[in-house]
């Protein structure tokens, strides 16, 4: 089953999806403007082109663990996709992600993607039991 996590902003959402076997973490292309119309239905149609089986949308909790303005929104896109995409979505604490990202730098995906794919990888390792079973 393929995964996808998204590292969700409101100007642009980093993406990464992972291989059939869940093992590897692939940062793709970010989609931009994701809470509009075109960019959700570009969205929607990457769940359903790469058979995704599972969405990651990456919460970004405060420093404290507490919910932000942003996590908010997080938290409302979540459930709009859940509902047009039709397959499960977890939210995963995504503090730290970005600051990775651009420690690790990269010219080929945004930092947004690469932000994604560290959250992702995160991911992965924390429920590849899930996935085996599945």
């Amino acid at each position: 089953m393929r995964v996808l996590a998204l590292d969700y902003g409101s100007a642009r959402c980093g993406c990464a999806l992972s291989d059939p076997t869940g093992t590897l973490a692939t940062p793709i292309d970010a989609i931009e403007r994701p809470a509009t119309r075109k960019g959700f239905a570009r969205l929607v149609d990457l769940v359903r082109d790469r058979e995704v089986g599972r969405v990651v949308v990456g919460l970004p909790l405060s420093l404290s663990g507490s919910d932000s303005d942003q996590t908010r929104e997080a938290r409302a896109f979540a459930e709009r996709l859940a509902g047009a995409v039709g397959v499960q979505i977890d939210l995963y604490d995504e503090r730290f992600t970005t600051a990775i990202a651009s420690k690790a730098g990269g010219e080929r995906t945004t930092e947004d993607s690469r932000a994604a794919a560290i959250l992702l990888d995160d991911w992965l390792a924390r429920h590849r039991h899930e996935l085996e079973g599945a």
